[in-house]
């Protein structure tokens, strides 16, 4: 092998099973690279994410608690990734064995908290309330959504929220992933969130799809949980709920609405494979 190969993983992630939830890739950095290097190698990974992780204290890997954190698509940074997160915080409680029960990344989002959960691993994240928006019926046909119960916008991470009336809506939709660029560059959206109520035991059910990132369909999104569930919470009247996203892989996740436009993210997390990175 050769020398200084940065530690390079894929996990899957918002599961308990390989080969289902949202498989990204992760890298232990030991020093900066350029965002065009960053870059090259999520489009290299080519999976829906890839996460960078570099730490940030002067002390051993083992006894680190803080750490930088970036996720990048293929085509570009992203500020916000849950499933990434959660895919790093399993390289650090589950390979690498850190002590710590809760680490602390620096990200574009602020400080992210990730701690070990009797449920699996527990990430803390911001809220993302929406706002009443126009639906526009070329984004609509694109998606293949003839009626809906509410459209909304979410205000930080500029994501489309399209509430449907039953479950089975969701689950059969067929995008044309062409049309729905086109009209998310149009309505300066990064993507559209389809959700409706779900069936026992879930208490909501949903699909991603943001081909403006180069993810026709994202199998676990974290970072719209971060929108569905203060939505979903304002409905239901609950402040914890169980989410179910509905793609071909799927994934399941807990969500719990905290203070201060906190949500807490739970869910589990499967190392699939780890390897070496060779950068200079």
């Amino acid at each position: 092998m050769k020398k200084n190969g940065c530690p390079l993983y894929i996990v899957d992630a918002f599961t308990d099973k390989m080969f289902e939830g949202n498989p990204a890739a992760v890298c232990l950095l030991k020093r900066k690279y350029a965002d065009s290097v960053l870059q090259s190698v999520a489009a290299e990974m080519n999976l829906s994410e890839t996460a960078f992780l570099l730490p940030i204290e002067d002390k051993p890997l083992k006894e680190s608690k803080s750490f930088s954190l970036r996720w990048f698509t293929p085509k570009l940074e992203v500020p916000l990734c849950g499933h990434a997160t959660l895919a790093t915080a399993a390289v650090l409680f589950y390979d690498l064995n850190i002590l710590a029960d809760e680490v602390n990344f620096e990200t574009k989002s602020g400080i992210l908290v990730a701690v070990r959960d009797k449920q699996g691993i527990l990430l803390d994240f911001p809220t993302d309330e929406t706002m009443a928006a126009k639906p526009n019926k070329a984004l609509l046909d694109a998606v293949g959504i003839a009626s809906f119960e509410a459209v909304r916008r979410a205000k930080r991470l500029k994501k489309l929220l399209i509430h449907v009336s039953d479950e089975s809506v969701v689950r059969n939709l067929k995008p044309d992933f062409e049309l729905v660029k086109k009209a998310c560059i149009e309505e300066g959206v990064g993507g559209v969130i389809v959700t409706s109520r779900g069936r026992p035991p879930y208490d909501f059910v949903s699909r991603f799809f943001a081909p403006c990132y180069g993810i026709n369909e994202d199998p676990v999104t974290g970072s719209a949980h971060t929108v569905l569930a203060p939505y979903w919470s304002k409905i239901l009247g609950k402040k914890e709920m169980l989410a179910y996203q509905a793609s071909a892989r799927g994934g399941k996740l807990v969500v719990r609405l905290r203070q201060k436009s906190r949500v807490n993210l739970v869910g589990n997390a499967v190392i699939v494979s780890k390897g070496e990175l060779y950068l200079k």
